[in-house]
């Protein structure tokens, strides 16, 4: 992907340009914080709603996602006790949504249990 001036953009961990890109890539990269944002993208979820939503994902996993995704200002806890989007957090699964229509068209294969 080119940026607006037709430069590729830097790669490598020593090129100072690259530390937003591979922070945002080393958080969303882990386990489970796509899912949770994805599932909190229609509206605010309480915690046992989100947990019946993420299926395999156990309570002290989620617990750890939601609160890395807090302090990334990615989603924030009302004071009724559920979660949802900040404006950041909007801004960033709105850009899921081309991921998601690519994935309507080609579907990858389910990951086997050991992934």
């Amino acid at each position: 992907m080119r940026s607006a001036s037709g430069a590729k953009p830097p790669r490598g961990r020593d090129d100072p340009a690259n530390e937003p890109m591979l922070t945002t890539m080393d958080l969303l990269g882990q386990r489970w914080m796509l899912r949770v944002l994805w599932e909190l993208e229609p509206g605010p979820l309480g915690f046992l709603e989100l947990r019946r939503r993420m299926g395999q994902c156990s309570s002290s996993m989620l617990s750890v996602r939601l609160h890395n995704l807090q302090a990334a200002d990615l989603i924030v806890k009302k004071p009724d006790k559920s979660y949802e989007l900040t404006s950041a957090g909007t801004e960033l699964t709105a850009a899921l949504h081309p991921v998601w229509a690519w994935s309507q068209q080609h579907t990858p294969p389910q990951p086997s249990p050991a992934d």
